[in-house]
């Protein structure tokens, strides 16, 4: 297969370690004056997120990266959806730390030869991790790029050898009811469930991600593994996968079964089709500030090259 041609990033956008290791100790030692004082919960849940942080070293793969300056890891941490948190953006960062992430298995199921339960330690040493630097564009009209930590989706997927009748993917994300306040609604039919073409979730950019700044990931961004589908709006990239399914009909996703008029099976990033609710094409770009410009979102969010050949032949309007 021949190398994805992405943009090499400029030596002077890259953050180098250093500094953003040194910003974290100075964000903890912040974090532990606040709670000093008697800082709120916010403020708790901050620290104690951060006193779990465990290192994860990758190396940078030029074939992954951007000309986009990335997101901060604070913006990355504390704006997120994560229903099963909360539906406001800091529920996440302010709940999550209840999640328990060990012991964790993950089930590979379905159209396989080779069914298997991974252990999340064993799916951590499964490759050689690898950061890139990837767009993420929500519909809501918000974005990030984040230097998320992992290797592609295909790596585990030949592991269990999907059959011929393997036409789609599905993911099942994990419910603790007594650790995840935003169960308790009636918001999604839990668990969260979403899914992917076969090609698509053999395709190179489809990543399982482990981690982000140089860490495991934390538990509000999807710990202790999620997806990354960077042509698609976020919705598509489940987290805290507990179990994944080859089929060969396509799966009924959570946001296609509660509103299939706003959220089709596709969601590949396109600024010419817009949300039943608002426009999709611009975007407000987290990190930013409220009064920054917005900017024109890319259709498959930038990654038209890489992927656009998917979806020859189909209506992009039709299959939204």
């Amino acid at each position: 297969m021949s190398r994805l041609k992405l943009p090499t990033i400029a030596p002077s956008e890259i953050t180098p370690e250093a500094v953003w290791q040194s910003r974290r100790a100075w964000l903890k030692q912040a974090g532990m004056g606040a709670l000093a004082a008697g800082a709120g919960a916010f403020g708790a849940s901050s620290l104690a997120q951060d006193a779990q942080a465990i290192g994860l070293s990758a190396t940078p793969n030029p074939d992954f990266l951007l000309l986009d300056q990335a997101t901060s890891e604070k913006d990355i941490t504390s704006y997120n959806n994560y229903y099963e948190f909360g539906t406001g953006k800091t529920d996440p960062f302010e709940n999550a730390h209840k999640l328990q992430t060990r012991p964790w298995a993950v089930s590979i199921e379905g159209e396989v030869a080779r069914p298997r339960t991974f252990d999340i330690d064993d799916l951590l040493k499964l490759a050689p991790m690898e950061e890139r630097l990837y767009r993420l564009r929500c519909v809501e009209a918000w974005s990030m790029v984040i230097p998320w930590i992992g290797y592609s989706l295909s790596t585990l997927l030949k592991a269990v050898e999907p059959t011929s009748k393997a036409k789609f993917v599905e993911f099942t994300t994990v419910v603790q009811k007594e650790n995840m306040p935003g169960v308790k609604s009636r918001i999604i039919d839990w668990p969260y469930v979403e899914g992917l073409r076969m090609d698509e979730a053999m395709h190179p950019l489809t990543m399982l991600v482990f981690g982000v700044y140089g860490k495991q990931l934390p538990n509000q961004n999807g710990a202790p593994m999620r997806l990354a589908v960077p042509w698609k709006y976020g919705f598509k990239s489940g987290k805290s996968i507990v179990r994944i399914r080859l089929l060969e009909s396509m799966p009924l996703t959570s946001w296609v079964k509660i509103a299939p008029q706003e959220y089709g099976f596709y969601a590949n990033v396109n600024p010419e089709v817009p949300h039943p609710r608002w426009s999709q094409a611009t975007e407000r770009r987290i990190g930013g500030g409220f009064f920054a410009p917005r900017i024109d979102t890319q259709m498959y969010n930038g990654y038209a090259e890489q992927v656009a050949s998917l979806y020859a032949g189909l209506d992009l309007r039709e299959n939204y």
